[in-house]
């Protein structure tokens, strides 16, 4: 992948301003947690701590947008519902959340483009997912929330939510990987048993690099609302295919891949954290920076990777459209896992026996080593990327 592209476009696989934005503010009660821990103000002196986050579907709505657009399935927008959705939830299950969740939604869309019917289908399908986490034991419900018409600022439509909640004290996940410590990696990509179709494991990041390199040029000039005006002509579009080709291997079409929603692991870690919590060293949500995302939380550790479960055909697809370096492609995508658990080689595999009940793949795919600088060692079709932070 050429770096110079994914910024070409206004994006960042590390959003390193953001984190040197935020470096110098309090990191909450704990100095190593995947999500800030604060102080409970509402009950001052109890053993409950709070837990908030704020995440989205990013710029994987101008994607929904234009699919939408091409074939009329409405019903495209719940995906995005489970991207602005569960991007918060599962990070705050990495801190050892587990309800019950408070959640609002925030969507700021251009009135002109963005029908009220999608509007609809949307705040429904927020109520929809609030409901079945409450069924499988994960209570949430919805507050409300803001729909705003900010068509001067918004192209076509951004989806948001923040969730709040509370953790005893002793329910809190600190991270502390350390040397001899197994991974065990849960597949972001096939059908869980609580999925209604196949997910391609693509979740929500890198869909600006996806999108342009993917999809042909025709749609620069069908649909100009899908993309900042400023970006340069070349970077726009670049691909080859429809979002309603079809891809040979899944038989699912284009679009459908790369807007397959971010897979939930709830029921998942629901079950493990009766369990295994106290053996758990950490678990990271491979998100914003991919299978690098662990170097955040380490420090005189070398992560090694050299068993990874296989890479699913959405990454495959892009990486073979773009033409992009598969060290890169590890740095921007998740790359077939989402979740990743740090714990010794017993609990390890008992956490894949959950894994596998719930008919998500799972295995141990590295371990890890001490070293004098924080490294990430990936192993993958004979080669070695490295990279140390």
């Amino acid at each position: 992948m050429n770096l110079d592209k994914y910024e070409k476009r206004g994006v960042s696989s590390q959003k390193e301003d953001v984190h040197k934005a935020i470096s110098n503010l309090d990191k909450g009660l704990y100095e190593n947690t995947f999500c800030k821990i604060l102080p409970n103000i509402f009950e001052p002196g109890t053993s409950n701590v709070v837990i908030m986050h704020a995440d989205g579907a990013g710029t994987k709505s101008s994607l929904a947008y234009l699919y939408w657009k091409e074939t009329g399935d409405i019903n495209v927008w719940k995906g995005l519902v489970c991207d602005a959705l569960y991007m918060n939830i599962d990070d705050m299950m990495c801190s050892g959340a587990l309800g019950p969740f408070v959640v609002s939604s925030t969507i700021g869309r251009n009135k002109g483009l963005i029908t009220g019917d999608i509007i609809s289908t949307i705040i429904n399908e927020f109520n929809e997912q609030c409901q079945w986490l409450t069924s499988v034991g994960i209570p949430a419900i919805l507050a409300g929330g803001e729909t705003a018409d900010v068509g001067d600022l918004v192209r076509t439509i951004i989806i948001d939510s923040t969730v709040y909640s509370q953790i005893k004290k002793e329910n809190v996940i600190q991270i502390n990987i350390q040397p001899g410590d197994v991974i065990v990696a849960l597949a972001s990509y096939g059908k869980a048993s609580y999925e209604k179709e196949y997910n391609s494991g693509i979740g929500s990041n890198g869909l600006t690099f996806a999108r342009h390199e993917v999809l042909y040029r025709k749609y620069a000039q069908q649909y100009p609302e899908t993309y900042d005006s400023n970006i340069d002509e070349e970077y726009i579009y670049t691909g080859k295919y429809k979002v309603t080709d079809v891809e040979p291997e899944t038989k699912l079409s284009v679009g459908k891949l790369l807007l397959s929603p971010t897979r939930t692991y709830v029921p998942i870690l629901k079950d493990i954290f009766k369990q295994y919590r106290d053996k758990i060293h950490g678990i990271i949500h491979c998100t914003g920076g991919g299978q690098t995302k662990v170097l955040n939380f380490t420090k005189n550790i070398h992560i090694i990777k050299e068993n990874l479960l296989p890479i699913p055909p959405v990454f495959r697809l892009i990486q073979s459209v773009s033409n992009s370096d598969w060290k890169e492609m590890f740095r921007v995508f998740n790359m077939g896992h989402r979740l990743e658990i740090y714990t010794d080689l017993f609990t390890a595999e008992q956490i894949i026996k959950v894994s596998q009940q719930y008919n998500i793949d799972a295995k141990i795919i590295g371990h890890c080593q001490p070293s004098n600088e924080n490294k990430l060692t990936i192993k993958y079709n004979q080669e070695e990327y490295t990279y140390i932070k």
